[in-house]
């Protein structure tokens, strides 16, 4: 990849090197945009990033959301990875699709399949800039429907069935590494290779409800090795996000940018548009501005002073003294800061065993998300039934029509995806 005129260094100019070093000072536009278009959800995922559910009344009509499509247009942005909440409950939807790749911004967006009829996966097989990732955290529906909600794989494995009747090929199946589905990486592959899907595996972060269940869901360290050995036996046939680069301290680095991004090419619009450093990041410390606000998303991302820290030159903290920093970079800013460490400290899940150490000298209560739209909260135990809620009398998905095509009484959310495209 080279360096082109809307792909230039944001902060101080920096002499041609590793990408890396290009990177860490920030770009002109973010490689990645994450954009969640609504909260509204018909799910209740245990590990949600964005504890999704309820709709805010305060999100972002069809004409803001347009004008935002217009200005990514203007920077030059390459593509918009949408989410939410379920991205397809939003009655605007297809005509915001359909205007951004109209005005030459690509589109991929996370589902949990619930509203990819043979109609839909027909329309999208017909488009070149429209991508769209099934999330799936079980290869089997006992794993899975576990996280994500009863009847969950069967909806996730029509989705993907009406896309390959429709002839879509190299859909993505994304899937969040726990440790329950680690075991199961052969059978996620054999389950991509089966739909002619490409699989993409993600890190569980810490964030919004994840937050909750991090400590029974996150793989065990014997787990990140075969995780690692996995990653490194498949190469380029599965996609990360660039999600595992804390892994690299094994031995070699994984492929991708192996850095933080957050801020210097990813951050995130949330539903209301306000924008974060980092999709896994929605708290107040890493909030940089809000789209409404004078001069818009282009203005936050090139002028906001939270992003001008985050693309200063890291000094590495505590972890510089260690050898293999230069491989792992610190790990990821979102999971030390949700589980109280601090951000220039180890990754909470360092392969050399930094992270455990600080984990058990953290004192108080690790920082919360700063919203919440869940349905309702109910204390999650990993590998028993939750109680049943009435998704019906929550009318999780007011203001919105057609809730008869949804789940009455299902209890997940899709996984939001952060990619970076090498």
């Amino acid at each position: 990849m080279t360096l082109t005129h809307d792909m230039a260094p944001a902060g101080p100019s920096a002499a041609p090197g590793k990408l890396t070093d290009l990177f860490q000072l920030g770009l002109d536009a973010p490689i990645c945009l994450t954009w969640e278009l609504t909260y509204a959800c018909n799910l209740s995922c245990v590990h949600c990033l964005s504890s999704s559910g309820r709709r805010d009344p305060r999100e972002l009509s069809t004409a803001e959301c347009m004008a935002v499509i217009d200005t990514l247009e203007r920077m030059q942005v390459f593509y918009v990875n949408i989410g939410g909440g379920e991205p397809t409950v939003r009655p605007d939807f297809w005509e915001l699709v359909d205007y951004a790749t109209a005005h030459h911004v690509g589109v991929k967006f996370s589902t949990n399949g619930v509203k990819l009829d043979p109609a839909a996966a027909a329309r999208l097989a017909t488009s070149d800039y429209v991508d769209v990732q099934i999330s799936l955290d079980g290869a089997t529906a006992d794993v899975n429907d576990a996280v994500r909600g009863p009847g969950s794989y069967a909806t996730a494995m029509r989705a993907m069935q009406n896309l390959a009747d429709a002839g879509f090929r190299g859909f993505k199946l994304s899937v969040v590494m726990t440790r329950q589905n680690i075991p199961q990486l052969d059978q996620f592959k054999a389950i991509a290779d089966r739909f002619g899907a490409q699989l993409r595996l993600t890190r569980l972060r810490p964030s919004g409800r994840g937050a909750d269940v991090w400590h029974d869901l996150h793989p065990l360290p014997e787990q990140q090795r075969v995780l690692y050995d996995w990653l490194v036996a498949h190469g380029e046939e599965v996609l990360t996000g660039d999600s595992f680069f804390h892994l690299s301290a094994y031995g070699s680095a994984l492929p991708g940018l192996n850095l933080c991004g957050a801020g210097r090419v990813v951050c995130l619009i949330d539903p209301v548009g306000d924008v974060y450093a980092c999709p896994f990041a929605i708290h107040s410390e890493f909030l940089a501005g809000n789209v409404r606000d004078t001069g818009g998303f282009e203005t936050v991302w090139k002028s906001s002073p939270l992003f001008a820290s985050l693309r200063a030159p890291d000094t590495g903290g505590a972890c510089r003294s260690c050898g293999f920093y230069d491989s792992c970079r610190g790990g990821c800013m979102a999971a030390k800061f949700f589980t109280g460490l601090p951000l220039d400290g180890p990754d909470p899940e360092c392969v050399q065993g930094h992270g455990s150490a600080a984990l058990a000298a953290v004192s108080g209560a690790a920082p919360k998300p700063s919203v919440d739209h869940s349905h309702r909260k109910v204390p999650v135990t990993i590998g028993r039934r939750r109680p049943p809620s009435k998704d019906c009398d929550e009318n999780p998905l007011a203001g919105f029509t057609a809730l008869s095509l949804l789940r009455c009484g299902a209890h997940t959310s899709p996984s939001h995806a952060l990619q970076l495209v090498p």
